[in-house]
């Protein structure tokens, strides 16, 4: 039980979370610039600007990994500012980068550098939340990472169409612009983040269970949940000016660019949304119950999806497969104070986030060489392929839920 004296402290830590997620989130709105950056003077192919969010997703994940086990040591407020100062500096060497038409140093800034400063920014505020927060972990950190999601909105129907049209299009000055909003906001909320790391040796919440089989069997779970989402967001935006061009040939690329923008934020907020959704059902269901039904329903939504033409149905389609990737995360810190033991959330949580990782290579990527090479028939073998790795997914569940009843049955004995 809080007393008055740790509220203000607890939703302090909640508010800047949220503020520092949103900031670090609009990388979720990477396929916005998709378009963009295959038209003159770029000329970027779909692998190339896939290469840059699976770089900045999978330095997250790496980064998250290794800081982790370090949080004990550091606390959360010195690492989260400067994540947010490495996310600020990736905007403004993407800028120059833009400027002179380098991928190269564009995949650097952003993707590398861009990347580490996310991953520090997101493993600290969910850890310092989970630590604030014992009693209602799944709903509070499933609040931070709303954040996230909704960090694709803002910089999708806000900052990105407002940055575009002052400067003219010009991509150099928009990604300075980013930079300058990101230099006051992200900095800010990582410094007002307040809680002290449980200790990491000799607590009583402490506990480790078969981490071979437990943790690699929750990671492959979480993996498999992140790839097929991932994918989709690396190319929601073309992916739903397909299938309006295919509805009607009339539209006009305005109204086609205005139809990729709104579902990447209608799906953002589905994506915010199902963080703290999922995470809530999941205290009161279990976790693993809650993400047999991620996986479930997506599998057959996935299946699905190849035969659907009508853009409405399509975009609500993809806005639940958004809510489901959101309910992953809005579920899985939860998962790993249960199961490890809150007093080492920061290793194992920062661990399982490099599921994150290789999902953000291997799902942008793989949608990309689609792409380049299958054409018209690249979503449809996407779309299959996604079905096939989350009925993995599920069975994967399926294994764990019979494991912890097991593992469970002697204590109850």
């Amino acid at each position: 039980m809080s007393t008055p004296d740790q509220l203000p402290a607890r939703r302090i830590t909640l508010i800047a979370g949220i503020a520092l997620q949103a900031c670090l989130g609009s990388v979720y709105a990477w396929s916005f610039f998709t378009n963009l950056l295959q038209k003159p003077p770029f000329g970027w192919s779909n692998g190339q600007t896939s290469a840059v969010f699976s770089l900045a997703i999978g330095f997250l994940g790496l980064t998250a990994a290794l800081v982790g086990p370090m949080l004990p040591k550091w606390g959360y407020r010195k690492p989260a500012v400067a994540g947010a100062a490495l996310f600020t500096l990736g905007h403004f060497i993407a800028a120059y980068a833009l400027h002179i038409n380098s991928h190269a140093l564009v995949c650097l800034g952003y993707g590398v550098i861009g990347g580490i400063g996310i991953g520090l920014g997101y493993v600290t505020s969910v850890s310092a939340t989970a630590a604030r927060y014992p009693d209602k972990k799944g709903l509070a950190t499933g609040l931070v990472v709303m954040g996230f999601g909704l960090g694709a909105l803002i910089m999708s129907k806000v900052l990105a169409p407002q940055a575009l049209a002052l400067m003219d299009g010009d991509m150099t000055k928009v990604f300075l612009a980013f930079g300058a909003v990101f230099a006051l906001a992200a900095p800010l909320s990582a410094s007002l983040l307040s809680a002290e790391p449980p200790a990491p040796k000799g607590s009583a919440d402490e506990r480790k269970p078969d981490e071979t089989g437990t943790f690699g069997m929750v990671w492959g779970m979480f993996f498999l949940n992140c790839l097929s989402g991932l994918g989709i967001l690396a190319f929601q935006s073309p992916l739903m000016i397909e299938r309006a061009k295919a509805a009607n040939a009339a539209l006009t690329d305005a109204q086609l660019a205005s139809a990729g923008a709104t579902l990447i934020a209608v799906a953002a907020v589905a994506n915010g949304a199902g963080r703290f959704i999922w995470g809530g059902l999941s205290d009161r269901i279990g976790r693993v119950n809650t993400f047999l039904l991620l996986l479930g329903s997506q599998a057959a939504v996935f299946a699905l999806l190849p035969s659907v033409a009508d853009p409405l149905l399509f975009g609500a389609l993809i806005c639940y497969v958004m809510l489901c990737y959101g309910g992953g995360f809005g579920t899985l810190p939860a998962l790993v104070g249960d199961t490890f033991g809150t007093a080492r959330m920061g290793v194992i949580y920062g661990r399982l986030l490099t599921a994150w990782g290789a999902a953000g290579v291997a799902g942008p990527a793989l949608l990309g060489y689609l792409k380049d090479n299958h054409g018209a028939q690249a979503s449809v073998l996407a779309f299959r392929g996604g079905a096939a790795a989350l009925a993995a997914g599920f069975v994967i569940a399926l294994v764990l839920r019979a494991k912890a009843a097991r593992d469970a049955a002697p204590k109850s004995a």
